[in-house]
């Protein structure tokens, strides 16, 4: 059991290690080749952690093969925009000023059912309010609106917007974040002294506190128990 319970720690260490290397990306944004070797990694760490009779090194030599495949793929990609088309693929234009491009359609084996449900998803009814819809490599639909049915902007009426930036963190349940605070170039002088005048006396005592753009404080004290 023990042996078991170890070798199971082992792997899912150097399964996230290797997912980790990969980069961060959602399922949904794996190209083809990724989803792949994330497929593959997942059934070459489960074989050997519930069969004890097959060598640890058996599982990870695999592991590592493909993660060092799927960065050499990547770099490459990277590197050449024709390697990049051939392994990634290339984006398809599947509406064209709304109209269907049915050529491209059966090419990417996109069904007419496939293309409404997208658009719909997307927030869009009618085929003639698009300019264009791409199949991006990675399976997701990009749908671009005619400009005459683009929601309006402060910059279509010509209004001035003042310049709205992250709030940056400066506690998080009762540690200062001083990173932050320095970034904002203020000190845990000026921090207490807000933390006062909102009735907290302690760092300790705040649960979450924030600094806009503007320079507005947002606080919340920890409930009291």
């Amino acid at each position: 059991m023990l042996v078991v319970f170890i070798r199971t720690l082992i792997l899912f260490l150097i399964v996230v290690i290797v997912m980790r290397a990969m980069g961060k990306r959602q399922i949904g944004q794996l190209q083809p080749f990724e989803l792949a070797v994330a497929i593959m990694i997942s059934e070459l760490a489960a074989v050997p952690m519930q069969n004890t009779g097959i060598p640890l090194v058996n599982g990870i030599i695999p592991i590592i093969t493909l993660l060092v495949a799927q960065i050499t793929l990547s770099l490459i990609s990277l590197k050449s925009i024709k390697a990049r088309s051939i392994i990634c693929g290339r984006p398809n234009i599947l509406i064209e000023n709304g109209k269907i491009n049915e050529v491209n359609l059966r090419k990417e084996l996109y069904t007419m059912n496939d293309l409404l449900e997208q658009l719909r998803i997307k927030g869009t009814s009618n085929i003639s309010d698009v300019e264009y819809a791409i199949l991006e490599t990675n399976g997701q639909l990009s749908i671009i609106p005619k400009s005459q049915k683009r929601p309006l902007t402060p910059e279509d009426i010509k209004i001035e917007t003042n310049y709205e930036g992250i709030p940056l963190d400066l506690v998080i349940d009762g540690d200062v974040n001083y990173n932050n605070l320095k970034k904002a170039k203020l000190d845990e002088k000026w921090l207490m002294n807000e933390l006062n005048n909102c009735g907290i006396n302690n760092t300790k005592d705040a649960l979450f506190v924030s600094l806009d753009s503007s320079g507005k404080v947002y606080f919340q004290k920890k409930a009291q128990n």
